[in-house]
């Protein structure tokens, strides 16, 4: 009795262990799908496909975005980009991860991408994964997750496929390439105001599409930031309202169109359209 009653006791054991194993394959092959409920998904992204993101996920994917032009990246790189920090951290500067990975694409200190504060720095993690992939010979002919493996070495070179998709469709909307397509709703009560927020949106322009410094606009909560045409326009007007929640914006105004926080959508401004060659973002005042 004893025998079989070791034999059941090691069985159990073997098949918890197995489940824990399977439990944990199963979310790290499904990604960070996971992480997240419908209901905080506040951003709506249509471009030819529709994804559906927080604020936090936004913000990060237009700077991804907006870094990638900067630095000059084919469009195709900056799907890849996407594709990979939606896998390695589900588009979120995370604190932790496996061993010492941290920040949107889970980079390791001790693997030579930078020191923790550094990497968990969204933009020096966006530049170095840029600088890594052009250094990946024939990279622009590779399927998504096989040149994001080439730089990420993952134990699961196939996972970053899954969000290719999803990562075109922002990649669309974020480079201009669709009108009015990103839509955000924003709580009433904004992180930032005034003076404060203006200031702090333009340095946001500043370093993530490395624009030139624009000068104080007369209004205090307005900003006003030129585009060259439809396409530039539009790549500044989503990454207005993919910030607007971490930088407290209004209103932001391109041509006949504007988003509001109030509604949440694109619609046609009521008004005569925005000067041509701008587009105008306002903040929220101080209260």
């Amino acid at each position: 009795m004893r025998v079989r009653s070791r034999a059941v006791v090691a069985a159990g054991v073997v098949v918890a262990v197995l489940a824990v194993a399977g439990i944990w394959l199963v979310v790290r092959q499904v990604g960070q799908q996971l992480r997240l409920p419908l209901a905080s998904r506040t951003c709506t992204v249509q471009a030819d496909g529709e994804v559906r993101l927080d604020a936090d996920q936004m913000a990060n994917a237009a700077t991804i975005a907006a870094i990638g032009i900067q630095r000059q990246m084919p469009e195709r790189a900056v799907v890849v980009a996407l594709a990979t920090a939606y896998q390695e951290s589900g588009l979120r500067n995370l604190s932790g991860g496996d061993r010492d990975s941290v920040g949107l694409f889970q980079q390791r200190p001790s693997q030579g991408w930078g020191t923790e504060e550094q990497i968990r720095d969204t933009r020096y993690a966006t530049k170095r994964f840029y600088a890594a992939l052009k250094r990946v010979r024939g990279w622009e002919k590779m399927r998504v997750t096989e040149a994001a493996q080439k730089v990420q070495r993952s134990a699961y070179p196939e996972a970053y496929q899954k969000w290719a998709d999803e990562s075109q469709v922002l990649t669309r909307a974020l480079l201009g390439d669709a009108t009015g397509a990103v839509a955000c709703t924003v709580g009433s009560t904004p992180v930032m105001r005034g003076e404060a927020a203006a200031a702090a949106l333009a340095r946001g322009l500043r370093l993530d599409w490395g624009l030139p410094e624009t000068p104080p606009a007369a209004d205090p909560t307005g900003l006003a930031v030129p585009a060259d045409d439809q396409r530039s326009g539009w790549r500044y007007a989503h990454w207005l309202v993919s910030h607007a929640s971490d930088h407290g914006v209004k209103r932001v105004r391109f041509g006949s169109l504007e988003w509001t926080a109030r509604g949440g959508t694109w619609s046609r401004a009521a008004d005569t359209p925005a000067a041509t060659g701008q587009v105008l973002a306002e903040v929220f005042a101080d209260s």
